[in-house]
Parts: C-alpha cells; sequence; structure tokens
C-alpha cells in the first residue's frame, strides 16, 4: 500500500519528533484517518523524504516521529520557467498544478494587457498563499522533494527588464519555428511565456521579439492558456529534461 506523503514546513531530521501545523493534522486525522502507529512520509523542500511513524492523532494535537532520511526523486536537469500570465476562475490553478507535477523549477506569474485578472494588497497575499498550496499539493501527490520557486506576479516589461540565465520563449500561435524543431539550448534553463485567454497584443509581441525573446509554436492547434504551458514543459522534458532517453 502506497504511504500518505504530506509536506510540513518545519526542520526535519532522523530521530526527532515534530507537530505538524493545522491543516495537515486535519488532514490526517480528518480524511487519511490514520492512527498511532501509522507509517508516512514526510517532506519539506529540502530535497529529500523522511520516513515517519505517527506517534498520536489527536484533534488538538498531531504529533510525528521522524525515522529515517530517504531518497527522493531527482529534480530535472532541465531548469524550467513558466512565464503565466495569470487566468480566471481556476485556470491558473490547472496551469500551476500540472506544471509542478511535471517537473517545473519555477513559476513567474505575469500581468499583460488581455489579462483580466489584477491583485494587489491583501488579495495579492491571498492568491500567493492559495498558489503555494496547489504546488504543495501537486509535490505531495507527484513525489517531488522541491517545491518550484513561486515568484510574485509582475508586468511583462518588468520580466523582460529582469536577467535570464538562458533562452527565452513565447508560445505563439502561428509562429514560424515550432517548439519541437528548436536546436538543443547551451545552458541548461529556459523560461517559456504563455499568455492570457485573449492571446498577446501586437505591440506585446513586438517588444518580446525586441527582448530577444524567440516565438515559438506547439503546431496548428490554438490550445487554452492552461493546456499551452504543460504541454510545452512536456515537450521540452522530453527533448532535453528528465523525460529524454539519454
Amino acid at each position: 500500500m502506497r504511504l500518505s506523503r504530506l509536506y510540513t514546513d518545519q526542520p526535519l531530521a532522523p530521530d526527532s519528533e515534530v507537530v505538524l501545523d493545522e491543516r495537515t493534522g486535519h488532514y490526517l486525522h480528518r480524511v487519511l484517518r490514520l492512527r498511532a502507529g501509522d507509517a508516512l512520509v514526510l517532506f519539506n523542500g529540502d530535497g529529500s523524504d523522511y520516513a515517519a511513524e505517527l506517534l498520536d492523532n489527536r484533534r488538538d494535537r498531531v504529533a510525528v516521529r521522524v525515522n529515517a532520511r530517504l531518497p527522493a526523486i531527482a529534480e530535472s536537469r532541465l531548469q524550467l520557467t513558466l512565464v503565466q500570465a495569470v487566468g480566471k476562475g481556476d485556470r491558473m490553478d490547472t496551469s500551476l498544478q500540472k506544471a509542478t507535477e511535471l517537473g517545473v523549477a519555477a513559476v513567474q506569474p505575469l500581468f499583460s494587457e488581455r489579462t483580466e485578472v489584477r491583485l494587489d494588497g491583501r488579495r495579492l497575499e491571498k492568491r500567493m498563499a492559495h498558489w503555494r498550496g496547489v504546488i504543495i499539493a501537486a509535490c505531495e501527490q507527484s513525489g517531488r522533494a522541491r517545491l518550484p520557486l513561486l515568484h510574485e506576479p509582475r508586468g511583462l516589461a518588468d520580466w523582460l527588464a529582469g536577467s535570464a540565465a538562458g533562452p527565452r520563449l513565447a508560445l505563439v500561435p502561428g509562429a514560424e519555428r515550432p517548439l519541437a524543431g528548436m536546436a538543443r539550448p547551451p545552458a541548461a534553463s529556459i523560461e517559456v511565456l504563455v499568455g492570457p485567454e485573449g492571446g498577446l497584443s501586437d505591440a506585446e509581441l513586438k517588444q518580446l521579439v525586441l527582448a530577444g525573446c524567440t516565438p515559438v509554436s506547439l503546431g496548428p492547434r490554438v490550445l487554452r492558456t492552461e493546456t499551452a504551458g504543460p504541454t510545452a514543459i512536456t515537450v521540452l522534458q522530453a527533448l532535453w529534461g528528465d523525460f529524454a532517453a539519454d
């Protein structure tokens, strides 16, 4: 039987005891219904998994003993950053969830001309906490022991003004260069931009090209914003990441 695998932001070490936070404790108590003595796996984003045992599982206190450090799934050799225009409803959640499962190293939420969602102040803080929860849940499910880095949302000009460790690509329907036909980049880092529901404006496309960003296509069909990012990540992982045969 597969062991329950859960995230905690606390330090973890063999032969130690931790008391889990209320969210994790509620999940163990109410959803999984684990009992004292049951085994589980914890991780905190340091790159390792930890074998653990539930000491008690009360409504007001969930204590766990950490028994051993375990080898975890290795991260992809390809450092991918998804630059995702913020979408309406649960579209952003879907993009974050699937990108995390597929091995993205970082996510940069983006505000563009046609982005319909605007966030600031308390609303931005709440949305960032929610997105982080989506990423954590995807890591718990997929076996990743490191959380992708979640940047605060930026405008297109701010993102382009920042430094890049490798090539920057923009998914543009109808672009002449197919993503799958690209030559292997010299750097192991790639940033992939996905526009909003209404697409990038002509002015933004011109701005991207002038800044050295390469427009690429994913084939003859126009994909939804929450589909395009995970599809591009899959293609790149198959070409040069941990989906590749070599």
